[in-house]
């Protein structure tokens, strides 16, 4: 077998609430999204850049889990989310014992996202590394 894409399913409980912290505050778009009739669940899919995720309000789909994403420009997205002033999630910004820039956002389903860079001298040699509570 030869997987050609692996999409986490995240288990989410208030489409409103999805919408606030996905689309408004992480600057992910829906790509599509799905409910078998008006009032029921909704299963849908958000995306930024190569970032594919499925989010699922149907019970028994998915439990709350962790995402461990590596990618470029990790400090430049985190200072992006510090500046929104977003009042439920301030992630520090952190160089880890692997060697990576990151920081780790918590959705309001208890979902963690870790987005991590390979810590590079020349490029990330200057950053101040901080924490936000």
């Amino acid at each position: 077998m030869k997987a050609e894409q692996i999409i986490p399913v995240l288990r989410i409980f208030d489409y409103q609430k999805m919408l606030e912290f996905y689309i408004d505050w992480l600057g992910f778009e829906i790509a599509w999204e799905h409910r078998f009739e008006e009032n029921m669940p909704a299963y849908l899919e958000v995306k930024k850049g190569n970032i594919i995720l499925h989010l699922s309000e149907h019970h028994g789909d998915a439990s709350p889990g962790s995402i461990f994403i590596w990618g470029e420009g990790v400090a430049e997205y985190h200072k992006e989310l510090i500046d929104k002033n977003y009042k439920y999630n301030r992630p520090g910004l952190e160089k880890t014992f692997y060697d990576a820039v990151s920081f780790t956002v918590h959705d309001p389903f208890g979902n963690k996202i870790i987005f991590n860079e390979k810590f590079d001298d020349e490029k990330h040699g200057t950053l101040v590394f901080h924490s936000h509570e």
